[in-house]
């Protein structure tokens, strides 16, 4: 996957899509009430997942922190709603971005989601049990 050229988001279309998700996500009925125990301030959870996806898709420094282990630490969060969250995400970057862009965007999110659903997966795992299920994303992306 290339981040090279006219694909790549800016500054600007990264912060629209950042607040235009968590617009959805509050009112969205699985993944609203999850959040809503989490986040209690939006505005520094925006910037902070803003300078997150400066990172992974402008490769700028700038976020600090492990997301696994926060998503481990909230405990009610599951790798059974990636999939949601995903689907969300998609449509925003859909909505709000170029078809190029929102395709980069996305195959790095569903990358992200899939690792951090495995990781949740692993992490609740036992000794010996069978390997975590990702079959619920879907193969194309």
């Amino acid at each position: 996957m290339s981040l090279a050229g006219s694909s790549i988001p800016t500054h600007e279309e990264i912060r629209t899509v950042v607040t235009d998700f968590y617009a959805k996500t509050r009112a969205h009925p699985d993944l609203g009430p999850i959040f809503a125990d989490h986040v209690a301030d939006w505005k520094p959870h925006e910037e902070k997942i803003f300078r997150f996806w400066c990172g992974a898709l402008l490769r700028e420094r700038g976020y600090s922190g492990n997301p696994l282990q926060k998503h481990l630490a909230a405990r009610n969060v599951t790798s059974d709603h990636f999939p949601a969250w995903l689907k969300l995400f998609d449509s925003v970057l859909t909505a709000n971005l170029p078809d190029k862009k929102a395709k980069l965007w996305s195959t790095l999110a569903h990358r992200i989601g899939k690792s951090l659903s495995f990781g949740l997966e692993y992490a609740g795992r036992k000794t010996g049990d069978t390997p975590p299920k990702l079959s619920s994303f879907s193969s194309s992306q």
